[in-house]
């Protein structure tokens, strides 16, 4: 029954506050789903909800437990997760929305690049380029040998000949020049990737899983050209659609103009399920924090008049009323209403003409002894009595 009066005495910040952390929920799902971090936000939200059920069932022992627990917890996390965190509230920056840098002559170097991956493709020649968006990537790689050179078939295709002391790793190509070779990645975590993918793929799907650069995988084994973004890898088929999603992820897009409800379809309707599910699932942890928040509620309730000598009645006709505002624990304050609350109006020491009569938070009846009573309006009433006419005998 307090689950219904909560749900009905919802506010718009409760609404907001809900969709809010809903995005917040489901945007940490997309970035982390297969990663370290990912696994360890699942069991911080498990030890979350065993917290919460031992707090509320009055399990002392395990709550204090977990008190203690947080504290040390909350540290080891920033510790063991700091480039998590960093990722996250550089995804999160406003400049981010600007747009990417703009490079000088992007189809040039573009062509040159995409005949010498191909090349390197078509003779079976491993290789792997990084090719820097809006992210700084020199803290996600290692060591690194400086090169300053445009990415030319001839340049990719001496750097990652197997004789070539500069074969094994990554070259980085920064505004559409490569500026080092031999640069070490991160390795995926994830466990859920091919088995046959070498250390190559999961090179790139570490780096795209940590910032928004691109990274161009060419298998030695298949000869495929594979490209990783936003921690996922595809088959590039041909020169021409390798060239294109290049050209298209390096330079501003020109922003269609679309109707409000294109734009709204293109927020909810991509991943539709994961979305709701999220939605479903911040609701109920919601309803069952909620009950414990500080929560005001203000209504209308009528003024009952008690101890009227026999012989006085009151002029007016019509009944007066107070505003009542009440404070206390959502699940409590939420069943307040007219029918719960009674304010009583000792009028005892009527006499006739007009008397001021003073209303305190003291002469509201409320139904829980959790519950205060923040303010009264109006604080004061003014009645006008007068002698009650007898009726004639019959």
């Amino acid at each position: 029954m307090n689950t219904l009066r909560m749900i009905a005495h919802i506010r718009f910040q409760d609404v907001l506050d809900i969709l809010f952390l809903t995005i917040v929920a489901y945007y940490l799902y997309i970035w982390f789903r297969g990663t370290k971090a990912f696994k360890a936000l699942a069991g911080l939200l498990a030890l979350a909800i065993i917290y919460t059920a031992a707090r509320a069932w009055g399990l002392f022992l395990t709550t204090w437990m977990f008190e203690i627990l947080w504290q040390v917890l909350i540290i080891l996390l920033i510790i063991l997760f700091q480039a998590e965190i960093r990722q996250v509230l550089e995804r999160v920056d406003p400049l981010r929305k600007i747009g990417l840098r703009r490079h000088s002559k992007p189809a040039e170097w573009i062509e040159d690049f995409t005949q010498g991956i191909f090349s390197l493709a078509e003779r079976k020649i491993g290789g792997l380029a990084i090719i820097e968006r809006l992210d700084k990537v020199d803290e996600f790689i290692t060591a690194g040998t400086t090169l300053e050179g445009d990415p030319t078939p001839e340049l990719l295709l001496t750097v990652f000949q197997k004789e070539s002391p500069l074969h094994d790793g990554a070259v980085l190509i920064r505004e559409g020049k490569v500026v080092a070779a031999a640069c070490y990645l991160p390795l995926s975590s994830d466990e859920e990737l091919p088995k046959h993918w070498g250390t190559r793929h999961r090179a790139a799907i570490g780096l795209s899983q940590r910032c928004d650069a691109m990274v161009v995988v060419v298998s030695e084994e298949r000869g495929e050209v594979s490209l990783g973004r936003g921690g996922e890898l595809a088959t590039m088929e041909n020169q021409e659609r390798f060239s294109q999603v290049v050209h298209e992820a390096i330079t501003l897009p020109t922003p269609e103009a679309k109707g409000w409800w294109e734009t709204i379809r293109l927020l909810l309707v991509p991943r539709w399920r994961l979305k709701l599910g999220t939605l479903a699932i911040v609701s109920l942890v919601w309803l069952m924090l909620a009950g414990q928040q500080d929560f005001e509620v203000t209504i209308n309730v009528p003024v009952e008049f008690k101890n009227l000598p026999e012989h006085m009645e009151i002029v007016e006709s019509i009944k007066p009323s107070v505003k009542i505002t009440a404070r206390g624990l959502r699940k409590d304050a939420s069943t307040l209403n007219a029918r719960t609350v009674q304010v009583e109006l000792d009028v005892s020491s009527a006499k006739l003409g007009r008397k001021t009569y003073r209303i305190s938070p003291s002469q509201a009846v409320l139904p829980g002894e959790r519950i205060d009573v923040v303010r009264i309006e109006p604080t004061e009433f003014v009645l006008e009595f007068r002698q009650k006419e007898q009726k004639a005998a019959e």
